[in-house]
């Protein structure tokens, strides 16, 4: 075959750095695109944040989805509020015996209530904010400090706590414990291994641990844990040793609900054996949790829907995206910078902020017509909960909005709306479905929630089957859900079966 030429004709999508810029801000969650945000500031001269509110233009805001601007508040003061001056002058004669608290208790109660109540509060709020939380490992090593013990002793403990997971259990074998500290001890001293550490003395600085706080700290399961708190209840409390017995031997019956089997494992009657589940209920199956960070982790909403006049509204969190706009001086300098390197470099950042601009508002726009069809397409969930939740794919927004599921995927993830029922993923409108008596369709959703409410109102003694719950649905929703969706929907909600959820009256 001989070389040659062909000239052909055919389309294709050219990603240029504009749509590459478009499509990444879209993707951002509203803490990334803050931050993208603020490294374009950075890094862009010729780009900055407008805050000035008289030019602020108009939101982004449908007409029908209309919604006015928050009310500004302002906090005043009486011009009559004034507070009287202590008196701190001293008397010219004194009695002997007189005490300071006696010559300045007007003063005194002055400054214990006015002038240093606030900055006490303040101290303490500035101490709670910078403070570190004490994990679990922390608490204990501080009660190890505390504890007269020989030095073995002390790093035996301090390898026994340094192997507590969060939930406050042992995650090793005695036999690790004891390896890793000979390790230590060979590196330290020139002793034989064999001759450094004893399986009775591990066992007995853990047991030790075990007497610290949390109560039932470093168990190696939830038997021994159990045990170790119902032994640290006061002996003469009703029904403790057969909670201990219980926990100790029986605990695996009470996970199966097998409760006439327990009633003659502990001779109890039912009224009895209830007053013992109840004793071991109340006890923690998780000690270190008590002691776990639980800093707040907060969420900033991209979209704020209200209701107001029956009617719902849809607006952009503007806090999110604020408006930016080009530097005009920096812009002035093109026509007079004589350099040509200057001039080069002035128009690419001035190109690179007008793209920028422009893909954050087309980011909003999108963000915004999405979050609009979903607030119509699911007016029942705002109206009524999630019982009147609508199938919804992105197939079904992407034509309204005539757009592509990819984009309508990219502007739904880890974008949050605010709602009067709650802060929800964009994703979470969106639902498979499920075919009704009548011909219609259910979501998934509120099959969910129907469940969920069959479930807490059954009877704990003889509660629903997935079976029940089916047929339940059919008789009285219309909804055709077989038992294997039903357990399906159920163990997503994290709901134990009908045999685990039985419990005594």
């Amino acid at each position: 075959m001989k070389p040659s030429l062909q000239l052909k004709m055919g389309q294709h999508l050219a990603m240029t750095p504009q749509l590459q810029q478009a499509i990444k801000l879209l993707q951002l969650s509203s803490l990334e695109l803050q931050q993208e945000i603020q490294q374009t500031l950075d890094s862009n001269p010729l780009l900055e944040a407008d805050e000035s509110q008289e030019t602020a233009e108009e939101p982004l805001v449908p007409q029908d989805f209309t919604s006015p601007a928050p009310e500004s508040s302002e906090l005043t003061y009486g011009d009559d509020a004034q507070t009287a001056a202590p008196d701190n002058t001293l008397p010219d004669d004194l009695p002997v015996d007189s005490t300071w608290e006696d010559t300045f208790q007007d003063t005194f109660q002055n400054i214990s209530s006015n002038s240093y109540s606030g900055g006490d509060e303040e101290d303490n709020n500035f101490i709670d904010r910078n403070t570190k939380p004490d994990t679990l490992i922390d608490h204990l090593i501080w009660q190890l400090e505390l504890t007269p013990m020989s030095a073995l002793d002390h790093t035996i403990g301090v390898h026994i706590i340094e192997s507590l997971n969060d939930r406050g259990y042992l995650t090793v074998t005695l036999d690790e414990i004891r390896e890793s500290v000979l390790r230590d001890q060979r590196e330290d001293t020139n002793i034989p291994a064999q001759d450094l550490v004893e399986d009775d003395e591990i066992l007995a600085v853990l047991h030790r641990i075990q007497q610290f706080d949390p109560p039932g700290v470093a168990a190696q399961n939830l038997q021994e844990c159990l045990t170790i708190q119902l032994k640290q209840l006061p002996e003469d409390l009703p029904w403790r040793n057969e909670a201990i017995l219980l926990a100790s031997d029986y605990l695996e019956l009470f996970g199966k609900h097998e409760y006439s089997t327990l009633q003659k494992k502990l001779r109890v009657d039912e009224s009895d054996l209830k007053q013992i589940l109840q004793l071991i209920q109340s006890m923690n199956p998780h000690p270190g949790s008590q002691l776990q960070s639980n800093q707040a982790q907060y969420i900033v909403p991209d979209i704020f829907v209200t209701k107001h006049l029956d009617r719902w509204k849809v607006e952009l969190n503007h806090d999110v995206s604020p408006k930016l706009r080009v530097n005009s001086s920096y812009a002035a300098l093109i026509q007079q910078t004589k350099s040509s390197q200057d001039v080069t470099y002035l128009k690419n950042n001035l190109q690179e902020a007008r793209w920028f601009i422009k893909s954050l508002q087309s980011r909003n726009e999108t963000l915004l017509k999405v979050a609009t069809e979903i607030v119509k397409h699911q007016r029942g969930f705002f109206e009524y909960g999630e019982e009147g939740m609508k199938p919804l794919v992105l197939h079904d927004i992407a034509d309204i909005v005539e757009m592509h599921e990819s984009t309508i995927s990219r502007v739904t993830t880890q974008k949050f709306m605010h709602t009067p029922r709650g802060i929800f993923e964009l994703k979470y409108f969106f639902s498979s479905h499920v075919n009704t008596t009548s011909g219609g369709e259910c979501s998934s959703i509120a099959i969910k929630s129907i469940i969920k409410n069959l479930i807490d109102q059954e009877n704990k003694s003889q509660p629903l089957s997935d079976n029940d719950i089916a047929k339940r649905l059919k008789a009285e929703k219309g909804i055709n859900a077989a038992r294997r969706t039903v357990a399906k929907y159920r163990e997503s909600m994290n709901i134990a079966r009908s045999n685990e959820r039985k419990r005594l009256l």
